[in-house]
């Protein structure tokens, strides 16, 4: 009667054991999730929605009309933002800047947290979203130095240049336009600006010592906008990184600039 007690616990044994095969299916590896356009984005001090689209990859516009954000595109720190850029850009942009203030004014049914304050003397305050006359649209590259680093598509993906340079060295806008964002609130790009050019381009200069122009900022071609340092870097090199984008999309910027001699 004595090997009852020791046959038991040796059954228990060796289920355990088959518990531990090949079969075994591990616990779900949540970090490698990939991203959901249902994710939301709860708005930082300093940041714009073009900042945030440029996090994201996606149409600033597109991003706009999903949640229910009128131009100038007003947002504030606290804000919950739906990451997707499929909202109705044409019929947003027919709405009159009055209207489209109010309507921005209320919730998003998807979005209930959003709260854009826009109004009519927030527009007449606001430099206008098209570029005024002589501001030519043309590409030039935004500093001398010698491309280090090419524009790739492949993994793992380089969404610009880099260009060789020296510290404080001038950084300059390749096309005329207007400062969406100047800051440094975006890992990975240092002290940044973003220039918008016209409705579809936007172009990036990143890893600046320092910032010379504002947010709302009008630019021209040429124009020094910071100068060139190792901010947001890992290996401390001097460097610009320059990005152009066409409707939140990274774009090759040698297909835009001049031929260099």
């Amino acid at each position: 009667m004595r090997l009852l007690p020791f046959l038991t616990v040796l059954s228990v044994l060796l289920l355990s054991a088959c518990g531990t095969g090949s079969n075994y299916a591990p616990l779900e590896d949540r970090s490698k999730t990939p991203f959901s356009f249902n994710k939301h984005h709860i708005v930082s001090r300093g940041e714009t929605l073009y900042s945030i689209a440029w996090r994201y990859d996606l149409d600033v516009r597109g991003l706009a009309a999903t949640n229910n954000i009128a131009a100038p595109y007003i947002i504030h720190p606290g804000n919950k933002v739906l990451l997707n850029d499929k909202g109705k850009v044409t019929s947003a942009a027919k709405k009159s800047p009055v209207i489209a203030a109010r309507q921005a004014s209320k919730p998003s049914p998807k979005v209930t947290a959003v709260t854009a304050v826009n109004s009519a003397s927030a527009y007449k305050k606001t430099a206008q979203e098209t570029l005024p006359k002589g501001y030519p649209f043309h590409w030039q590259w935004p500093a001398k130095g010698r491309v280090t680093k090419p524009f790739r598509t492949a993994a793992p993906q380089h969404k610009g240049i880099d260009l060789h340079g020296d510290l404080r060295e001038s950084v300059l806008a390749a096309n005329s336009g207007k400062v969406v964002y100047a800051g440094s609130g975006l890992a990975g790009y240092g002290k940044l600006i973003i220039l918008k050019h016209g409705e579809s381009y936007l172009s990036a200069y990143a890893h600046n010592s320092k910032l010379l122009v504002n947010e709302g900022q009008m630019i021209k071609v040429g124009q020094k906008i910071a100068e060139m340092g190792d901010t947001g870097t890992s290996t401390n090199r001097v460097k610009l990184h320059f990005e152009i984008r066409r409707d939140g999309k990274p774009v090759n910027p040698i297909s835009l600039l001049p031929k260099r001699s």
